[in-house]
């Protein structure tokens, strides 16, 4: 044995051979293991694997994810997280080294997600995302509500039954799921799919925004951890409302959120008022709206009746101005006459300082006028007449118009008693009465409405007297057209 030993009996590898070797020895004895550690540098190349240092106090195992598995990992690879790698060993013979192909990654605890998630937070609001200056208010009555959450779950029936009771509102559901792979990634797609949407599109944009899903565990709940939900959410231009999980129960997008509901019913109850309130306040408000309008009318008629009792009376204010002007009316007549004495003085002192030529002058200039004014009172006082004649005649012919002369003219005749007082129908006249006809042109009869007997008892007729003809008083003018006017009886 010992000459198998010798240097010229031993097997000679090549580097490849040895390197073979090795990897299938390695891979056979450690085919599949489970390590724990704390992850050191992540790369992330433009191929999609991911390769990184899976360490603990003392030694460091390099790890590799190939890009197929990288997309279907529950935790994100993140330095300093300590996460416990299933795999198997293998090496790398270009450079000489062992590493482990991760097929699946978790986190070493609930302790280890609580640090991750308390860094994760430290970082975020150390950004600005959690300030409570970038938070909105939310809209009093939304028109339309977008919902993010599984369409399959009691969250979004817990959510229409609410706002149904309360205020029925337009609702747009946008699927995702809410935990396992693909969460974070479509939950994120929702919050700015919606926010995308143009006002007055065929698909209306919400008003207000819903994220919700129900209670679990912290691993079930750690999709809303996620930095790029968080992100989208602070980012979100649409108010948004958290609901994830219980009322115990705190994920990170309940910080970016402009306000966190306990449970998705809750987060219903905040989108919208209770309509049948609504109506009840709006119908108070219209009651005391009235009375205070006519409490205001009320004590407005009492200012004013007050105000109106201390204005003096009209004929107190006209009384004063009145009397000034009758005043000034008797002083104007005063003081035309003493104007123009003064007048007359003053040019009688300038006209003895002016030569005889210029004083003709003035006077045949004076007299003109004088002449001018003349003729023009005369042609007025003219006019004036022929107004006067004018009225006189339309007054004339009125009073024919309107006369009862023109009645008779037609054939009629006027009806009077004994006393001469007009009668106006049969009724109350016996027979024997004395009556009066007057005709057209004043001519007048008297007659008897029957037989009347004499002294000796033989009945007579009484013979129609003929009334004298009335004077007619002759006007030294000449009439009015329309002929001469008669008398009224």
């Amino acid at each position: 044995m010992a000459d198998n030993l010798t240097p010229g009996n031993a097997y000679e590898f090549s580097v490849s051979e040895l390197s073979m070797a090795l990897k299938r020895t390695v891979e056979d004895t450690y085919g599949y293991v489970r390590v724990k550690g704390e992850l050191g540098r992540v790369s992330r190349p433009a191929s999609g694997h991911l390769y990184l240092d899976l360490k603990d106090d003392k030694s460091v195992l390099n790890g590799v994810i190939w890009k197929g598995v990288a997309s279907r990992l529950k935790v994100k690879p993140e330095q300093g997280l300590e996460v416990v790698c299933t795999g198997k060993l293998t090496t790398f013979p270009g450079q000489s080294r062992y590493q482990i192909v991760i097929e699946s990654m978790e986190l070493a605890g609930v302790g280890a997600l609580m640090a991750l998630l308390e860094q994760r937070k430290k970082a975020l609001t150390a950004e600005g995302l959690f300030d409570p200056a970038r938070k909105r208010p939310l809209p009093f009555l939304p028109a339309t509500i977008g919902v993010v959450t599984s369409p399959s779950g009691a969250v979004i029936r817990d959510i229409l039954h609410r706002l149904c009771d309360r205020f029925p509102r337009h609702v747009l559901v946008w699927p995702v799921r809410v935990q396992g792979e693909q969460s974070a990634e479509e939950v994120t797609a929702a919050i700015k799919g919606f926010n995308e949407l143009k006002p007055g599109g065929p698909v209306p944009r919400p008003d207000l925004l819903i994220v919700a899903r129900g209670g679990g565990s912290l691993e079930d709940l750690w999709s809303f951890n996620e930095e790029m939900v968080v992100r989208a959410a602070a980012a979100s231009e649409i108010p948004l409302i958290s609901a994830v999980g219980h009322e115990t129960d705190t994920t990170l997008i309940d910080f970016a959120s402009d306000q966190r509901a306990p449970t998705p019913t809750a987060a219903a109850e905040m989108a919208v008022p209770v309509r049948a309130d609504l109506v009840a306040r709006v119908l108070d408000n219209a009651r005391r709206l009235v009375r205070g309008e006519t409490r205001k009318v009320t004590e407005l008629s009492a200012r004013l009746e007050g105000l109106g009792r201390g204005l003096p009376k009209p004929d107190d204010l006209f009384a004063l101005p009145g009397q000034r002007l009758d005043h000034a009316s008797q002083r104007l007549g005063l003081g035309l006459g003493a104007a123009a004495s003064a007048k007359r003085s003053q040019l009688e002192r300038i006209a003895g300082r002016l030569s005889g030529q210029v004083l003709t002058s003035k006077l045949a200039n004076g007299h003109q006028r004088t002449q001018d004014l003349a003729a023009r009172a005369t042609r007025a006082e003219q006019r004036h007449l022929t107004d006067l004649g004018k009225r006189l005649g339309q007054a004339g012919r009125l009073l024919d118009t309107l006369s009862y002369q023109g009645v008779l003219s037609r054939g009629f005749a006027l009806v009077r008693d004994k006393n001469g007082e007009p009668v106006r129908g049969s009724a109350g006249i016996e027979q024997g009465t004395e009556l009066e006809l007057e005709f057209a042109g004043s001519d007048k009869l008297a007659v008897t409405t029957g037989p009347s007997t004499d002294k000796a008892g033989t009945a007579s007729t009484v013979a129609p007297k003929a009334a004298p003809k009335a004077k007619r008083s002759v006007s030294k003018k000449k009439s009015a057209p329309g002929g001469d006017q008669g008398q009224l009886f």
